[in-house]
């Protein structure tokens, strides 16, 4: 016979918190205090509270740790509420946020939110729950929109955009603006002919090597030449 599904504690709860790198206006703080008042408004027990930090809310559920020892706290602790503070913080990604609904369901759970949106074991409250996904992972496509064009006019004004300086320039001293690098903008140069010279990647590096040209590094690498090239094309 199947094996019946056991019941959590629906006056226990654990707490997930997420922060991503592109949305900061829910911290950790906030979102903790607001699952705080919800346990002590409705009477439940916050057992644990489980953070991923930096964390994508389109990131698989591999690279969620944090969700995951959540959710396997519920059967530990004999809870039965997955506590966030809004809907979007398990997830931006449709697929995520049913796969995350559908564990903590085989577990014996529900997944609540502190704001009081979409909760509810009704048809109105389930397609309250797919429409917040749904303008979640939308919310999620216009941020990255929105920071991809803003690094386009960075880079346009020629400043920095974050990682490291690229190779032929260097940084301004007002920390903000790149300027070209006379030593590095001639070994660009250097490579440039050496490929409309016919040489592979791999025997540009070699060359560069052999003849002493400094690099970045230790030594010049195929993938080092590989990436240059792109650069300045």
């Amino acid at each position: 016979m199947p094996r019946k599904r056991k019941n959590l504690n629906p006056a226990r709860c654990v707490g997930y918190l997420r922060v991503s790198t592109e949305d900061q206006n829910l911290g950790p703080a906030a979102q903790r205090a607001a699952l705080e008042r919800w346990a002590s408004a409705n009477g439940c027990e916050l057992v644990a509270v489980f953070v991923d930090q930096g964390v994508s809310g389109a990131a698989p559920l591999d690279k969620r740790p944090a969700l995951m020892d959540a959710i396997d706290a519920m059967r530990d602790t004999d809870s039965g509420v997955l506590l966030v503070a809004k809907r979007d913080r398990l997830a931006r990604d449709l697929v995520v946020a049913g796969m995350v609904e559908r564990l903590v369901e085989r577990g014996g759970g529900r997944i609540v939110s502190a704001d009081g949106a979409g909760n509810g074991d009704g048809p109105e409250a389930a397609l309250m729950r797919g429409i917040m996904d749904v303008f979640a992972q939308y919310e999620r496509a216009v941020i990255r929109t929105r920071t991809r064009a803003a690094l386009k006019v960075k880079r346009s004004r020629g400043e920095k955009t974050g990682g490291r300086v690229p190779f032929g320039f260097s940084l301004d001293t007002d920390g903000i603006h790149l300027v070209e690098n006379e030593a590095e903008q001639g070994i660009i140069r250097i490579v440039l002919d050496l490929r409309r010279d016919g040489l592979s990647i791999r025997a540009i590096a070699e060359r560069l090597n052999a003849d002493q040209v400094p690099a970045r590094g230790t030594r010049w690498h195929r993938t080092t030449v590989d990436r240059l090239l792109k650069r300045a094309a």
